[in-house]
């Protein structure tokens, strides 16, 4: 085979590939309820998605008011579009039952307000334009928390995943089932604070490797023989002050963190690519990782935030959230409930944005 059909062979493998992974629908897709059910049985076969003959009927019709949604809104001109993914034939209250699960304000009346942490962070000078810990190899492929309100757990675990590396070097992959089945006082797929989660890693003496307790997307009974291999430790967490984007930003500088927000409204459910700046509240109810902060070409700021919807949710799994907004609470109350795991080290790293007299 000479060079030039290996690479015609090359990009039409691509090109398939791409095409797979992608599914869209045209103008003429919404001109007749006969188009719209092959346009359904269509998502339905590219997302391998079952349904009885009764059901299908009722989620034909949940997905047609979303598919009226999204094209709606992508009329727009807006920063940000929408696309029909995965979780098209579900209502955004059946979204959110499935896929938050942080349930703040639940677990606030068992636990009691915010705790007075220190803020180690506060002496941070000289942020810089940008921070993307991805590029700095501190963040984790994206995970997917599937239909368990275990995104608390996620949350909690990019933070950690990310200050070990720093701390040590090494990107090691950690247990969010551990989390699930061990951390007592939470409420495994019923929803969690990432505080607790945190306090539980430093109680317990570390956090198992996600390959020596894998995830399973449900409750189950603690493992103790899987949680005492491979352990990742910490020293404690503390609390971002709440309402100050500027605070958040010192702390993004020198790790990622968990941050608690509000997922609800269809914008989101369906938040596909740009920078989002659409509606929501600060009804916290998902947990999720601020890995990075950056500015777009036209000059909007914003937020760069690990999600655990999967891959091909989003841009590649993430979404980027407006910054700068003239609301203390930040977009979707990304302000109001940000923590970070502190691992000390023996050698008194100090982070490149203080001052010298300032340790972290």
């Amino acid at each position: 085979m000479d060079t030039k059909k290996i690479i015609f062979l090359a990009i039409s493998v691509v090109l398939v590939l791409k095409a797979a992974e992608s599914f869209d629908y045209q103008e003429e897709d919404l001109a007749s309820e006969e188009r719209l059910w092959n346009l359904y049985e269509r998502w339905r076969s590219h997302h391998t998605v079952s349904r009885s003959l009764t059901e299908k009927k009722q989620r034909f019709n949940v997905f047609k008011e979303n598919l009226k949604h999204v094209h709606k809104e992508n009329q727009k001109d807006k920063l940000y579009k929408l696309k029909l993914n995965k979780f098209a034939d579900m209502t955004n209250h059946e979204f959110l039952q499935h896929h938050g699960g942080s349930k703040v304000s639940h677990f606030r009346m068992l636990h009691g307000p915010r705790k007075v942490t220190g803020f180690s962070h506060e002496n941070t000078y000289n942020l810089p334009s940008s921070v993307d810990w991805r590029k700095k190899g501190a963040v984790t492929d994206v995970k997917n928390q599937g239909k368990c309100g275990s995104c608390w757990a996620f949350s909690s675990v990019a933070a950690v995943e990310g200050i070990n590396k720093i701390k040590t070097g090494k990107l090691v992959s950690l247990s969010e089932q551990e989390l699930v089945d061990c951390s007592s006082d939470n409420n495994g797929c019923g929803g969690g604070l990432m505080e607790q989660a945190f306090s539980f890693i430093k109680n317990n003496g570390g956090l198992a490797t996600e390959i020596n307790y894998p995830y399973t997307a449900k409750d189950g009974s603690c493992d103790s023989a899987k949680m005492n291999s491979g352990m990742v430790t910490i020293d404690g967490y503390e609390m971002v002050p709440e309402r100050d984007e500027h605070a958040l930003m010192k702390a993004l500088a020198n790790q990622p963190i968990a941050i608690a927000m509000d997922a609800g409204g269809r914008d989101l459910q369906f938040y596909s690519e740009g920078v989002f700046t659409g509606d929501c509240g600060t009804e916290l109810n998902h947990g999720v990782a601020l890995v990075g902060y950056g500015t777009s070409i036209d000059g909007t700021k914003y937020w760069i935030v690990k999600n655990s919807w999967g891959n091909d949710w989003g841009e590649n799994g993430y979404i980027r959230m407006e910054r700068g907004v003239d609301r203390e609470e930040g977009l979707c109350g990304l302000t109001l409930e940000a923590s970070y795991p502190v691992k000390k080290t023996s050698d008194n790293k100090k982070s490149p944005f203080q001052s010298p007299k300032d340790e972290l």
